[in-house]
């Protein structure tokens, strides 16, 4: 679509329009919309799921388009659809990355579809950091994107809480209950217009530690797995059919990688782009700095993790750059790119040997450097047990499901063998009568 053919969303449509935002990461998001609101956007995060969306995609998506922007449309239209809101009074938010995979395309495969299903007039709003897409009624400023980033940190230090407590919760819930207090708390103090105070922040890491610290959990450790994969598919339920709690009713403890990771992979790669291709100085500059700020910012979360004592913190992203080398270039960074690739090896890396590789129909950057890099990484790192496990929209839950159950009993039956023969090591060894005649 032409620039002077979408509508844009003025400064007039901001006062009563509603922004209906898709969801991924329901922590992370509802802390970036409730930023929104406080800069005077009525968004609002979806939660509408199941076949019905999926369905909706259907009609108005390609059934070739990649799976993810079927699912992020079909959300969308769905809403529209039931969501009892105003057509006329609603816009619609979708980001872009600016690269050439399906976070900068989605938005013209969102338009399009508006147009076939007689919404054509409703505005679609570019969340990117590129200057790709201007609208008058939504400016990033820079106190914006400072709070954005402790949402992302706060969100990914929740995440990995969660996952290190669910699965050994003595009262069950009680993990979710305390994640949505603080995700609630943290929502309440992201209002304002400044720049966030620091000393506050590193408060509520400690403060956020100490009540996860203190939940009633079981002494005892389950099979720990790995989840990697496109970035929706790998963090959205709708995605992934709520692939978290299978795991975990499967009795194991689900591991993923946070959302900052993929943030410093975008920045790092601006940088990387002066080097490689002789892209603007000025731009490589300033994604230095914000490397810089955001490597700085984990690693505080590191610091206190591991004061603390209690839980396994995140890898340092410098780590996981390094690990990728021998493995693929960085100049491999269509969609997921070498982060997807150094993703599956810092979990090998961290002592989680069992991966889920979430793959999205209709993604070959992913198929590329995620199942086409398996056979290579378990060469090189025998007893990595991967399995790749396609989502779309003809594929069927309890297919994936088995596909899973197949891998995690793989992995049950190493962990036993490897207990079997740290077992008969220990035993000591029988010196036969013949020896000790001799020995005398």
């Amino acid at each position: 679509m032409d620039e002077e053919e979408r509508v844009v969303f003025t400064e007039a449509m901001k006062k009563d329009y509603t922004v209906l935002v898709p969801t991924m990461l329901p922590t992370h998001f509802k802390m970036i919309t409730g930023i929104f609101r406080s800069y005077g956007l009525h968004a609002v995060l979806l939660e509408n799921s199941g076949r019905a969306v999926i369905d909706c995609g259907l009609r108005y998506v390609h059934n070739d388009t990649c799976y993810p922007a079927l699912l992020v449309i079909g959300q969308m239209i769905n809403a529209i659809e039931t969501g009892g809101y105003d057509p006329h009074r609603i816009a619609l938010m979708i980001s872009q990355t600016g690269g050439g995979c399906r976070a900068s395309n989605y938005i013209f495969l969102l338009r399009k579809a508006l147009k076939k299903a007689g919404y054509g007039y409703v505005p679609v709003i570019s969340l990117n950091f590129n200057h790709l897409e201007k609208n008058p009624g939504f400016q990033l400023s820079l106190p914006m994107l400072d709070r954005m980033a402790y949402a992302v940190l706060y969100g990914d230090l929740l995440m990995i809480l969660q996952n290190q407590c669910r699965p050994y919760e003595v009262t069950p819930g009680s993990t979710q209950k305390l994640a949505d207090e603080w995700t609630a708390r943290l929502v309440d103090q992201m209002k304002g217009r400044g720049m966030v105070a620091y000393h506050r922040v590193k408060e509520n890491y400690r403060a956020i530690l100490r009540d996860f610290a203190e939940l009633p959990r079981r002494q005892e450790q389950k099979l720990c797995v790995g989840i990697v994969g496109e970035i929706f598919v790998k963090f959205s339920p709708l995605g992934n059919n709520n692939l978290e709690q299978f795991l975990l009713s499967e009795g194991c403890e689900p591991v993923m990688p946070g959302l900052l990771d993929f943030c410093l992979y975008c920045v790092y790669n601006s940088i990387a782009d002066h080097r490689l291709y002789g892209t603007g100085a000025l731009k490589s500059r300033v994604a230095a700095a914000a490397y810089r700020f955001l490597l700085k910012n984990q690693q505080d979360i590191i610091d206190l993790i591991e004061e603390q004592g209690v839980f396994r913190p995140m890898t340092p992203f410098e780590v996981t750059r390094s690990l990728s080398d021998g493995y693929v270039g960085i100049g491999a960074k269509m969609g997921e790119g070498w982060l997807l690739t150094a993703e599956m090896l810092e979990l090998s890396h961290e002592g989680v040997r069992n991966i889920v590789c979430t793959q999205p129909f209709g993604c070959l950057p992913n198929h590329i450097v995620g199942k086409g890099m398996m056979k290579q990484i378990k060469e090189k790192n025998p007893g990595v047990n991967i399995v790749a496990v396609d989502y779309d929209a003809g594929a069927t839950q309890i297919n994936q499901e088995n596909r899973i159950k197949l891998m995690l009993a793989n992995a049950r039956q190493n962990a036993e063998q490897s207990r079997e023969n740290k077992k008969n090591a220990q035993k000591p060894v029988p010196v036969s009568p013949s020896r000790q005649s001799e020995s005398k």
